[in-house]
C-alpha cells in the first residue's frame, strides 16, 4: 500500500512539474537562460539594422551558405534568394524597413547546434503615397560555429 502511494505521488508530482514546463514555455515566460537572449536579440538588431540601411555586405554575414528559408507565401528558399532580396530593397523608392515587436521574443537553447529565435516583427514600406505595415511571426535558428552565430533556417509566416 505505501509502494502504491509513493508512485501515486511520484506520478502526481511528474505530471504538475511537466505540465507548470509546458504551460511556461507556451507561454513564452520561461526564460531559461537570459544571456543567450540578449546575445541572440542584440544579433537581431544588428541584423536588421543592416537590412534597414541597407548594408548588403554585411547582412549577407548573418546567413550560413546553406540557408533554408520557408515562407507561408514564398516557399522554400535559400542563400541567393534571401541576398538578392536584399540587393532589391537598395533600388531608389524602396523604403521597407524593419522592426522587432518588443518583448514578444522567446529564445531557446539548441544543445550542440546554437539557438532559436520566436518572434514577431513588423515591415513597413510606402505603397500608393501611403504607409503600409504587418505583422508577422517568425522562428530563426541561429547556429554557432567558428566562434560565429548565423541563421541557417528561416520559418516567416502568418502573412
Amino acid at each position: 500500500m505505501k509502494t502504491c502511494i509513493n508512485v501515486v505521488s511520484l506520478i502526481i508530482a511528474i505530471t504538475i512539474t511537466g505540465s507548470f514546463n509546458f504551460s511556461n514555455a507556451q507561454s513564452g515566460s520561461l526564460n531559461t537562460n537570459k544571456e543567450l537572449y540578449d546575445q541572440i536579440i542584440k544579433l537581431d538588431s544588428t541584423l536588421f539594422n543592416a537590412f534597414n540601411k541597407r548594408d548588403t555586405s554585411l547582412f549577407k554575414e548573418f546567413f550560413t551558405k546553406d540557408l533554408e528559408f520557408y515562407h507561408d507565401k514564398g516557399g522554400l528558399t535559400g542563400f541567393e534568394h534571401t541576398i538578392n532580396f536584399m540587393r532589391s530593397t537598395t533600388q531608389p523608392n524602396n523604403d521597407l524597413k524593419r522592426e522587432l515587436i518588443q518583448g514578444d521574443s522567446e529564445v531557446y537553447p539548441i544543445p550542440n547546434y546554437g539557438a532559436m529565435q520566436i518572434g514577431k516583427h513588423r515591415f513597413c514600406h510606402t505603397e500608393n503615397g501611403k504607409q503600409e505595415c504587418g505583422t508577422f511571426k517568425f522562428v530563426h535558428i541561429w547556429q554557432f560555429k567558428d566562434g560565429k552565430w548565423k541563421i541557417s533556417r528561416v520559418v516567416s509566416y502568418d502573412h
